[in-house]
C-alpha cells in the first residue's frame, strides 16, 4: 500500500471503493465473486466501486459480510498492508482474466435478457 494513501482520501465514497478493492484483492475475489456473494449485479458492484452509486445500509452489511470484515471497516482509513507483490506479468494476467469474467457475464446477461438477437448464430 502507499503510504498515506488512504489517509489523503477525503470522500466516503473513495474510503468505500478503496477499501473494497483492498479487501477482494487480499482475499483474491473478482467483483462478479463479490456480487454473487451479496446477491446483486457485477454491475453494481462496479458502479459502488467506480463511485457512481452508493449502496443502502443495508447492502453495506452485506457486502461487508461478503468480503468477511464488519460494516465499520469499510469506512476505515487505517492502512492495510498489502498482500506480497507479484510481478508485473502476474498483475497482468489477473487484470486480463478479471477483465475476461466481466465481459463473459455481461455477454451472458444480454444474451438473457435479449434472446432476439442472435451474435453468434447456430450453424445450419
Amino acid at each position: 500500500m502507499i503510504p498515506g494513501y488512504v489517509e489523503s482520501m477525503t470522500s466516503l465514497r473513495s474510503i468505500l471503493t478503496f477499501n473494497m478493492k483492498a479487501q477482494r484483492h487480499i482475499l483474491g475475489i473478482t467483483q462478479a465473486q463479490l456480487a454473487e456473494r451479496v446477491n446483486t449485479s457485477t454491475n453494481y458492484i462496479a458502479l459502488i466501486e467506480s463511485e457512481k452509486k452508493f449502496p443502502t445500509p443495508e447492502m453495506l452489511e452485506r457486502i461487508a459480510a461478503a468480503l468477511e470484515i464488519d460494516a465499520p471497516a469499510l469506512f476505515s482509513t487505517k492502512s492495510y498492508p498489502l498482500p506480497e507483490a507479484g510481478t508485473l506479468a502476474e498483475l497482468q494476467e489477473k487484470v486480463l482474466s478479471d477483465l475476461h469474467e466481466v465481459i463473459a457475464h455481461r455477454f451472458r446477461k444480454f444474451e438473457r435478457e435479449y434472446p432476439q438477437i442472435q451474435i453468434h448464430p447456430k450453424p445450419q
